[in-house]
């Protein structure tokens, strides 16, 4: 096998790594909230939370300084978590595993009839030693992949180029041994 192709394959292995799927048990779980203050709006179904703000699921864990919770319907939660002077956070398990997929951001939106977390502005996620950054990161938690996509301008989280990162760490059982 050529290097180049031993550096696809391995690259290959490497990126389905980031493909792990969240906890599948957190779906059918309560969703429980903390906060210095909520207001509730039950005709619109809209709840502000703000102050210390901890959004839990499970093993899935959003934190902020304010939080807007909406509900469809069906009794779905979609969420807004925001922090004032900082960047919001969330935390989930992957399935099957005790690692945990974490991200930041300005601002991070989370549907949980989809299962979709998008982190908007300054966006960092971090699955196992990987790391991918960008303005916008889509994380789905059915499947396990990302979209990473950046805006034109230069931003000092992305190198200042403008441009997405991505960090892969090498998997010990995806490099071969090199020839004595």
């Amino acid at each position: 096998m050529t290097s180049s192709l031993r550096l696809l394959a391995f690259a290959c292995m490497a990126l389905t790594a980031l493909a792990a799927h969240a906890e599948r048990a957190d779906r059918s779980k309560p969703v429980n909230i903390e906060a210095d203050k909520v207001t509730v709006d039950e005709r619109k179904k809209v709840h502000l939370f703000e102050g210390r703000v901890v959004l839990t699921q499970g093993t899935l864990e959003i934190r902020g300084d304010t939080l807007i919770v909406t509900q469809d319907g069906d009794g779905f939660q979609k969420g807004i978590a925001t922090r004032r002077n900082g960047l919001a956070s969330f935390k989930q398990r992957r399935d099957g595993s005790g690692e945990y997929v974490t991200g930041e951001a300005e601002r991070i939106e989370y549907d949980g009839r989809s299962q979709k977390t998008h982190l908007l502005v300054r966006a960092h996620v971090t699955s196992a030693q990987d790391e991918v950054r960008g303005q916008f990161i889509e994380y789905d938690g059915f499947t396990g992949q990302y979209i990473v996509t950046n805006s034109g301008s230069s931003n000092a989280n992305t190198g200042g180029s403008g441009r997405v990162r991505a960090v892969i760490q090498p998997k010990s059982s995806a490099i071969p041994d090199a020839p004595r």
